[in-house]
């Protein structure tokens, strides 16, 4: 098919050629045929429209659009090899040549892996409003499949349906869709209920229609229904977790340098029973040095890290390197080699025990599946058998580096129910905001420069929180230009009489004070400090946690408060530099 009049462009992350490539090659190739004198009428209207895609494409010179994308999806070194660089950088490379080719069908497998939330919100947009071709996307990121998709469809059991509109539409229909096949399935239970009854009477085909119902009846039999998907289940995995003591993890002005770069500056923290703290910033900022200085592999450089007596420390980690290839699945979970030989004991799961075997088959491993080596298994596979192993352990406090990786949406949804009733206290790094919208009680943001920030509520209530924060800054940045505006604009008092009190202002220069005015002034710095104590404090209550934590009903009282606030600093200033403009008349 085409979509520009010329046989579609495709291109995936792993694709060779681009467009741009292919119109320069084939335009060179086709000057040299000329110089020699090969060509004809033909071969120069040729040459006309590749000089046309050329310049189509961004011109000559790429440079620029290369430099562009690769600023955007954070890729800083651009003469270094791609071979010396890790996984989550190459597939940032490959991903910006995709979007630089700019082909007519983009097929993109998992792309919002190793990037991060900012990186994944300029993508969102790129791909929505930039880029003019058809995008087939494999992903589990339900907030770029709202943003992005128009189709969504689903392979269910060796059957691809088709759902119009984005992830949210495709929950309602499928929601719809389940229940239709439900009522559709008690229907056909009713049916061979009455039909088997029927035939057990010694119903005989005797006549045409006697034997047209039996047909309907053996054909309802045969029309069983399709088998349910298995789907991950964590049901009492929480129930064996070790108690939480009163200290459960104290960060108390930690630093953390490493070389010239500060990572982490000033960070204070706590975490209480319950908590589950979401950590997002951009790629390289400090998010895995965090981990590691909780786990205790990295000592801070300034501050203090303090671990509770009953903290049992988990980790979940990106690369999943708490893995052993060589081993089979049971064996990494148990923990020792051999131990499908040996037996690998017993887990707690509430107020059972069950076998290890069975616990695995709750990860979708059939005993097959569990004497595989994991060097065998798919990137999701590992990632629940990793997630077998970190949950087994009974640990309180879960650190989980990017845990939706590879992960399908059912296991997230059962992750994400998990987690929600954690007994214990879990720290997240990920990228996926609707993970952490359903998981997160607070946000842990590196904003770059050492700067860590706390903000309580999931990722919707740390991006309303920052939206407020930049629109308070963006005013009172406005309001300080304004103010010097107006003192560089007003005029240098230079009255040729004395002015009376009848003159008004502007009739022949700034109109001199009057005694009334002249107290007014001088108690006015005192009335603009008063106004700024109360506005200080209003922001202080919109910025205090525990707002959003335990009083969110408060915070449209406290906005107006403060916006009012802000109102009486701003009119008591205006006014002050209008009467210092005019206190300089000479009476």
């Amino acid at each position: 098919g085409s979509t520009r009049g010329g046989p579609a462009k495709v291109a995936v992350v792993a694709s060779g050629l681009t467009e741009w490539e292919r119109a320069t090659r084939a335009y060179e190739a086709l000057n040299e045929r000329l110089a020699r004198g090969d060509g004809g009428a033909g071969e120069l209207a040729q040459q006309a429209e590749l000089a046309d895609a050329v310049e189509r494409l961004g011109g000559w010179e790429r440079g620029h659009v290369v430099e562009e994308m690769c600023a955007a999806l954070g890729i800083t070194a651009l003469d270094r090899a791609v071979g010396t660089m890790s996984g989550g950088e190459r597939r940032r490379v490959a991903l910006a040549r995709l979007l630089v080719a700019s082909p007519d069908l983009a097929i993109l497998d998992e792309p919002t892996n190793h990037l991060d939330a900012d990186t994944i919100d300029w993508l969102e947009t790129y791909l929505t409003e930039t880029f003019r071709g058809t995008v087939l996307m494999v992903t589990h990121d339900r907030w770029v499949l709202d943003a992005v998709c128009t189709r969504v469809f689903e392979l269910d059991r060796g059957t691809l349906t088709e759902f119009d509109g984005n992830y949210t539409d495709y929950v309602e229909k499928k929601a719809e869709l389940l229940a239709h096949e439900e009522r559709a399935e008690k229907n056909r239970q009713n049916f061979l209920r009455r039909e088997t009854a029927w035939l057990r009477r010694g119903a005989k085909a005797r006549s045409t229609k006697q034997k047209a119902r039996i047909q309907r009846a053996e054909a309802a039999i045969a029309d069983r229904p399709r088998e349910e998907v298995a789907r991950v289940s964590l049901e009492g995995v929480d129930g064996n977790v070790a108690r939480l003591g009163k200290s459960i993890l104290d960060l108390e002005g930690v630093n953390v340098r490493l070389g010239e770069r500060e990572l982490i500056s000033d960070l204070t923290l706590r975490l209480v029973a319950g908590d589950r703290v979401g950590v997002i910033g951009k790629n390289g900022t400090g998010k895995t040095t965090l981990l590691r200085l909780l786990t205790g592999e990295l000592g801070p450089t300034g501050g203090a890290v303090k671990v509770g007596l009953n903290t049992k420390v988990a980790i979940f980690d990106q690369a999943r390197a708490q893995l052993e290839d060589d081993w089979t699945v049971y064996d990494n979970v148990a923990g020792q080699e051999g131990a499908l030989q040996s037996g690998g004991g017993q887990v707690d799961l509430g107020d059972r025990k069950v076998d290890l075997r069975v616990y695995l088959e709750g990860f979708l491993f059939d005993s097959h599946k569990q004497r595989q080596k994991v060097s065998s298994l798919s990137g999701g596979e590992r990632a629940r058998v990793a997630l077998a192993k970190v949950l087994r352990e009974g640990k309180n406090l879960l650190l989980l580096d990017e845990p939706t990786n590879d992960l399908d949406i059912a296991t997230l949804s059962a992750l994400e129910e998990l987690l929600e009733g954690w007994p214990g206290c879990a720290v997240v790094v990920s990228h996926d905001r609707a993970f952490l919208d359903n998981v997160a009680t607070g946000i842990l943001a590196f904003e770059g420069d050492g700067r860590v920030t706390h903000y309580q509520g999931n990722y919707s209530t740390y991006q309303s929180l920052k939206a407020e924060a930049a629109a308070r800054d963006l005013a009172a940045k406005a309001a300080l230009e304004a103010s010097s505006q107006r003192r560089s604009a007003a005029p240098a008092p230079t009255p040729t009489r004395t002015p009376t009190r009848s003159d008004g202002p502007g009739k022949d220069g700034p109109r001199a004070l009057t005694y009334a005015e002249r107290l007014e002034l001088e108690g006015l710095l005192d009335k603009v400090g008063l106004a700024e104590e109360v506005l200080a404090k209003a922001e202080a209550s919109l910025a205090d946690p525990e707002l959003y934590a335990k009083r969110a009903s408060e915070a449209p009282r406290l906005r107006e408060e403060e916006a009012a606030a802000r109102r009486e600093v701003d009119r008591l200033t205006a006014r002050w530099e209008d009467l210092e403009a005019r206190r300089e008349v000479k009476k």
